[in-house]
């Protein structure tokens, strides 16, 4: 796994404003504090945050959502317990619209199509199963994903999120026989350098909670031969 983020110098910032900052989540980096005890990317925003405005003892940030360790890209907080609740309920009723970047080894099925299934959470393994049908203890989900680009060995697929379940991407594309490059825990055959997986949570746009401006926000990709092959014509 790559280093976590130490000091508040390796952060990206995306977007900020009085009530909320958004930045580009690095492979490796959580995003709340686990029990590893490894820094976590929201004490690196709290000490940014602290620094550019000078502020004085703790400062307020609230964990809006999350991205899986070995993902990268967009990750939004809130700066201030008024906003909090209103991103919280923005994603909620998915008010956000998220697109990730997935590279996957084989040509999906179709060019573009939508995935139902039925998943399944083993919270022993961390691991989530996709089923055809309802079955005990399982959550429907959806997603749109299209193939946006034929690379030398790999493709790049887009998609976009109807439901948010644990792993969902992964579980559900693994389950079309296009486990994503790094993806050991679900199908792929070796893995990233950097222990990534080559999941990107590429495009963010949302109405304001406040100010009720649209936010539209793309991450930059990682810098690595693949993922910028990607953005060549």
């Amino acid at each position: 796994m790559s280093k976590v983020l130490s000091n508040k110098t390796n952060l990206q910032v995306l977007y900020e404003d009085n009530h909320l900052i958004i930045v580009n989540k690095r492979a490796g980096d959580i995003v709340q504090g686990d029990k590893t005890g490894d820094t976590p990317l929201s004490d690196v925003v709290k000490d940014y945050i602290m620094d550019k405005y000078n502020k004085p003892g703790n400062v307020y940030l609230g964990v809006v959502h999350r991205l899986d360790r070995p993902t990268t890209g967009v990750v939004m907080f809130a700066k201030t317990s008024k906003a909090l609740p209103r991103l919280n309920k923005l994603f909620a009723e998915r008010g956000a619209h998220k697109t990730y970047w997935a590279l996957v080894k084989n040509a999906p099925p179709k060019q573009t199509d939508t995935l139902i299934h039925w998943l399944r959470k083993n919270p022993k393994n961390n691991k989530s199963t996709a089923f055809p049908n309802k079955s005990a203890d399982s959550k429907k989900a959806i997603l749109q994903y299209q193939v946006l680009k034929q690379l030398d060995n790999y493709y790049l697929v887009e998609v976009a999120l109807e439901t948010g379940r644990h792993h969902q991407i992964r579980v559900q594309l693994a389950s079309i026989g296009c486990p994503i490059k790094g993806d050991l825990k679900y199908g792929f055959n070796r893995s990233n350098p950097d222990g990534s997986i080559s999941l990107h949570a590429r495009h963010l746009k949302f109405t304001h909670p406040v100010s009720h401006d649209v936010i539209d926000v793309t991450a930059p990709v990682p810098n690595d031969p693949v993922w910028n092959a990607c953005l060549e014509n």
